[in-house]
């Protein structure tokens, strides 16, 4: 069977949570429970780094603007990881190649980023933190479920994962006010620290 599902898979899973993707590629290989994974991802270190920030991201997720932030930081990061995993893991199969598979996993995860970055900013609205706390959960627990299911049925977890990508897009159109909302919060919380900072200029005698 073609690689391809898991490397969608994969890829979309990348943009949301990618150490995520890494530890459970990494644990199902070492395990035994999937051939498809490369050897690269099963190594011990691999798998503690992966854990370590998995674990930090679990706690920025969650925390309000924190979250955003954490997102802004792995605008790069997420895609990139995307790509170097479905590189992998078509070159362990040999199915598909492996530049192609990089630009499917890497664009994916990007889109998905993207979804994932722009709800978590109409979120940060809401002044309570409990919604960030739920999305965060949902999310985490998402991508677990789904890169689990795309183990044993690749081809239906692909389209599981199109079918959120695709949603998610759509409600991020619904959500385009909220955003702007919280963009022009930051740039006003941006330009107050400045003023704060600059303080008052007193005349030299």
């Amino acid at each position: 069977m073609s690689v391809l599902p898991l490397v969608f898979t994969s890829g979309w899973a990348s943009g949301i949570n990618a150490y995520a993707v890494v530890l459970l590629l990494g644990v199902f290989g070492a395990t035994g429970l999937s051939d498809e994974v490369p050897a690269s991802l099963q190594r011990t270190d691999v798998l503690v780094v992966a854990g370590v920030l998995f674990l930090c991201e679990v706690v920025a997720d969650k925390i309000p603007y924190v979250d955003s932030v954490w997102d802004s930081a792995h605008t790069v990061i997420r895609p990139v990881a995307g790509a170097v995993v479905a590189a992998l893991l078509a070159g362990g199969s040999g199915s598909l190649p492996e530049l192609a598979a990089g630009a499917v996993g890497g664009s994916t995860a990007l889109m998905s980023h993207l979804v994932k970055a722009g709800t978590r900013m109409a979120v940060n609205t809401s002044p309570e933190p409990f919604s960030n706390i739920a999305v965060s959960t949902a999310e985490d627990l998402g991508v677990a479920g789904i890169v689990t299911f795309a183990i044993f049925h690749p081809l239906v977890a692909a389209v599981i994962a199109g079918t959120l990508l695709l949603l998610g897009m759509v409600v991020l159109v619904f959500l385009a006010s909220r955003i702007r909302r919280f963009l022009r919060r930051r740039a006003q919380r941006r330009a107050e620290k400045r003023l704060a900072g600059a303080g008052p200029h007193w005349p030299l005698d």
